[in-house]
């Protein structure tokens, strides 16, 4: 039996209520959670991401909004200090126990822990956080600046976001909905403060050339006065007991632990993903890191061109293959492990090795760091600041070291985390708005302030860790054009996209590493039935361009297909087009930099995910089924990988080996010229070798040797048993005079609830997508049969028991033109 003298805790997590200010409005609120998501099972807001309806709950941000709920104090309870534990309220917060004001917050990206010993009473406690909006909150900070501080107002049609330390792409983005979110978002306890508390551990690690390792493990205990404070260290099995000393206010401890034969943390494909845990305890609290050993470089190395950017972990450059990250939804309550898990794994079956955590989102919770760190993906870490420019006020840069010195100590000990950036593209956001062109040099100093105090910051809270100062960014103190200078640093290369330009323009540049690289399309049908109406099944339709955030995105999508196909037949056909032609955008960049390999040793696409169904440069629908440029990831993204790629005079065609493994392989190539109606015959095979990360050029032929009307189809099998296969068309598609492929589909249940669908063909089915009417996941798509081919994937639904209906595109069947 537990007395209430022995509580130490009370979780406050569960069902609150959540009133508006002005007592319009009142719900019930699950914390951690959202409002918005509480008013809309309250029924008192429609579902904001269905046809039109966000531009009809733009008021819930303009409110002041009140989240209340009562807890039991008994009589001895009221023994010693208690104080709050709250791991994020979002934003511009006052927080009442009783009435009294015990806290005034202002950044959704730090812990508050406040005394409420003295507002505690026996009997029935209120507890209660007023939020304000952040609609007014950023006007006044706006109108309290010394100088105007623009933000981007192309991607945030709600103003001042830069004002305050939350998300920025909740006041829109160009591919986010603009409703500006507000709640609790983390964990909220009160707790009984005894002799200290852990406010922060942290590891670092020496590797001596021996192969052992020294890990040394900080923690920080928080006290209200002197005492005496028993702390175990542990690491495995070996767990240490120290007595120590804390004085009021914060003191250090730190305990060295000897690893003789260490087993080593490798991003995936490289290694095993080995896991140690560190635990730190008190008689009345256990914090565990969980952590991995490995070494990690950044080569910056100067060079003919300018200067490297690779990354070498435990002694081997690594070729990051990956993509961006951003909030795994609009809605931070339906946010949960068991979706982003969904995600990540996603990426690792897409053959990814690092995702960039983007500056516009969240600092992620620990257990997405977890799952990376166990499925061995390297994490790029923006810091939070996004295409926008900032204060650099005293209180400001305080409040941001306060935000770096938390998530840095929070974060650091994750072995998947191989690289903080301090920004998203703030020394390009110099050059976007007028008052910044005017007087760069004000902005200039400005900004430099700002990413000063977060290097700062950082490396005092992690020693040793990787500090890039900005993406994209030349190198150190440059501020220079890094969207168009190839020869340094990392690169943002939206000229494709942007810019209009043809995706052989991906070929004209040659970065050492690109971070950020994308081309839209459309989120498929299923997901477009979720918040479109038959009538809308448009892409001028007014629901349609709310859910296409980049302004001129879908005349885009349109110009560009009209450059490379045949005009779509009907609105799935133009969805599936949209698709198809991403994913060979992206294929175009991403063979050819692989190509330049060890010149160019990263290539991050924009964007995985969606944060809600919306036209975008995502790979992953939103809810996570795969589009069809991630089944091209797959492939494109495979460590051994073969690519066809025209020379610049397009008087040749050079096909590629790229071999991203530790051993030198093998490759048996052979083509075929297939001709329109799919028949094909042996064209020319050949076997070479590739050295261990290495790009070799295999062999090229001609492009006037390919007979008109013909396209050149290719297959591989390196000796690692790594296989591929692709076409290459010598001009556009459009130009083909394609006849019906023939395609039939044979459907046979297997005994786990899955189905082997079997397509066949008679003629050239180019890019085939099968789809099904249900939600689920295909072992592969996006693929191309000749006359006579068939191919066996697999569907996995969703639910098992579901049957699901299933049909098929290809991109003869999706022309206007038909027989």
């Amino acid at each position: 039996m537990t007395h209430t003298s022995d509580i130490t805790s009370i979780d406050l997590s569960g069902l609150w209520t959540v009133t508006s200010t002005d007592a319009e409005k009142t719900a019930l609120m699950r914390v951690p959670g959202d409002v918005h998501s509480a008013l809309l099972a309250a029924g008192l807001i429609p579902d904001p991401y269905a046809g039109r309806n966000e531009r009809d709950i733009q008021w819930v941000a303009e409110k002041n909004w009140a989240i209340e709920r009562t807890f039991e104090i008994a009589p001895e309870m009221l023994e010693g200090d208690w104080y709050l534990d709250i791991g994020s309220v979002d934003t511009v917060a006052s927080v009442y126990v009783n009435g009294v004001l015990v806290l005034d917050t202002d950044n959704c990206f730090r812990r508050y822990r406040p005394d409420v010993t003295d507002a505690l009473k026996v009997g029935e406690n209120t507890l209660k956080v007023l939020i304000h909006s952040s609609v007014t909150a950023g006007a006044l900070r706006q109108a309290e600046q010394p100088f105007f501080i623009p933000w981007s107002t192309g991607n945030s049609p709600i103003p001042n976001g830069n004002m305050l330390r939350k998300p920025q792409c909740h006041f829109g983005w160009d591919w986010n909905i603009a409703i500006a979110p507000l709640g609790i978002y983390g964990e909220i306890v009160l707790r009984k403060l005894e002799a200290a508390r852990i406010e922060h551990v942290t590891t670092r690690q020496f590797h001596h050339a021996d192969g052992a390792v020294d890990l040394y493990v900080t923690a920080t205990f928080h006290a209200e006065q002197p005492g005496i404070l028993p702390v175990h260290f542990a690491l495995g099995e070996e767990r240490v007991r120290l007595d120590i000393g804390v004085n009021a206010g914060e003191t250090q401890l730190t305990h060295m632990f000897r690893i003789e034969k260490p087993a080593l943390w490798w991003p995936k494909g490289h290694g095993e993903q080995a896991i140690y845990a560190v635990r730190v305890e008190t008689p009345t609290e256990t914090v565990v890191r969980r952590i991995g050993l490995r070494q990690v470089e950044l080569l910056i190395d100067k060079d003919e061109p300018g200067s490297r950017f690779a990354l070498k972990v435990n002694g081997r450059e690594i070729f990051c293959r990956g993509a961006n990250w951003i909030p795994a939804d609009a809605l931070p309550s339906r946010i949960n492990p068991v979706a982003v898990r969904d995600l990540l794994q996603s990426a690792v079956d897409a053959n990814m090795n690092m995702l960039r955590v983007w500056g516009g989102g969240f600092y992620e919770p620990d257990w997405f760091y977890d799952l990376c760190d166990e499925l061995g993906l390297m994490v790029w870490q923006d810091f939070m600041f996004a295409c926008n420019l900032y204060p650099s006020t005293v209180d400001f840069l305080d409040n941001v070291a306060a935000e770096v010195e938390y998530q840095v100590k929070r974060l650091a000990s994750h072995p998947s985390i191989v690289l903080w950036c301090g920004d998203n593209e703030l020394v390009g956001a110099l050059t976007w708005f007028d008052v910044s062109r005017e007087n760069r040099d004000r902005y200039l100093v400005s900004y430099d302030r700002l990413n000063r105090t977060i290097e700062v910051a950082m490396k005092k809270a992690a020693p040793g860790a990787i500090w890039w100062p900005s993406s994209p960014a030349s190198g150190y103190l440059d501020f220079g054009d890094a969207w168009h200078a190839d020869g340094s640093g990392d690169m943002h290369y939206w000229s494709v996209w942007h810019e209009n330009k043809s995706f052989d323009n991906y070929r004209t540049v040659r970065p050492r590493f690109c971070s950020e690289f994308g081309f839209q399309s459309y989120t498929s049908m299923p997901v477009m039935k979720t918040f479109a109406d038959a009538r809308d099944m448009n892409i001028a339709s007014p629901v349609m361009e709310s859910h296409q955030k980049n302004a001129g995105g879908n005349e885009r999508i349109a110009g560009t297909m009209f450059r490379y196909f045949r005009f779509p037949k009907d609105f799935p056909s133009f969805v599936y087009l949209s698709q198809i032609q991403q994913g060979l955008a992206i294929r175009t960049a991403v063979e050819y930099w692989r190509s330049l390999k060890p010149h160019c040793m990263g290539t991050l696409y924009w964007q995985l995910n969606d944060t809600w169904p919306v036209a975008s440069w995502s790979s992953l629908d939103y809810g996570g089924s795969w589009k069809a440029m991630h089944y091209m990831v797959r492939r494109f993204f495979q460590p051994v990988a073969v690519a066809a790629i025209p020379s610049k005079d397009g008087e040749t065609i050079g096909f590629s080996v790229v071999n991203d493994t530790a051993e030198a392989v093998t490759v048996k190539l052979d083509t075929w010229l297939v001709s329109l109606s799919g028949e094909r015959r042996p064209h020319r095979s050949v076997e070479g070798a590739c050295g261990p990360d290495k790009a070799e050029m295999l062999f090229s032929v001609f492009a006037a040797d390919l007979p008109e009307d013909t396209l050149l189809f290719w297959s591989f099998e390196a000796s690692n048993g790594m296989t591929g296969e692709g076409h290459h068309v010598s001009g556009t598609y459009k130009a083909l005079d394609l006849e019906a492929s023939g395609l039939t589909l044979d459907v046979a249940p297997l005994e786990d609830g899955a189905f082997a669908v079997t397509a066949s063909a008679t003629g050239l089915a180019l890019h085939v997508m099968l789809e099904a009417d249900i939600p689920g996941r295909w072992s592969d798509n996006a693929f191309d049969l000749t006359a006579g081919e068939r191919k066996t994937v697999i569907f996995t639904p969703a639910e098992r028991g579901a049957t699901p209906h299933f049909h098929w595109l290809d991109l003869h069947s999706c022309q206007t033109s038909q027989e």
